[in-house]
């Protein structure tokens, strides 16, 4: 059965915060509790709200089993150039290895082009290098350096 790409929907929220948690970096970040934290509650009705936010799952035989976040950006540099920024990317681990992250980065780089997006960006955390391999992989190239402050 070939995986399904579609817009989540709220009764999807455990299983993509069970995916965001299921690594090293995320069990310390997220609250995989059942009912979901209200705060995811709160981010997810802000998502379904904006017009230019898509989150998205990945599903086979009614299991969600990949997650990631499309943002559409405007912007005035680039003669106006709209972006799409691709965030919270994961793949169950037992579907990993078997291409279903390449399909996912297709299926968003798609819709990035639909939206009428010039550029699609990421960011990756500098302790995943798997992921950075793999995005390389796919053509991104690492061309800006990426900084946070924790507020």
């Amino acid at each position: 059965m070939a995986p399904i790409f579609r817009r989540a929907t709220k009764a999807d929220l455990p299983a993509i915060i069970a995916l965001l948690a299921d690594d090293k970096l995320g069990q310390g970040r997220e609250d995989a509790a059942d009912p979901p934290n209200p705060a995811y509650l709160a981010a997810f009705a802000a998502i379904a709200a904006d017009a230019n936010q898509l989150l998205a799952v990945v599903e086979e035989a009614g299991r969600v089993i990949g997650c990631l976040q499309l943002s559409f950006i405007p912007g005035l540099s680039r003669l106006g150039m709209w972006r799409g920024q691709i965030e919270s990317v994961r793949i169950a681990a037992d579907q990993r290895g078997g291409g279903l992250g390449r399909q996912m980065f297709e299926w968003a780089i798609a819709e990035c082009r639909t939206r009428g997006c010039g550029l699609v960006q990421l960011t990756t955390d500098k302790q995943r290098p798997e992921a950075r391999r793999f995005y390389e992989g796919l053509g991104f190239i690492p061309s800006h350096e990426g900084m946070k402050l924790a507020l």
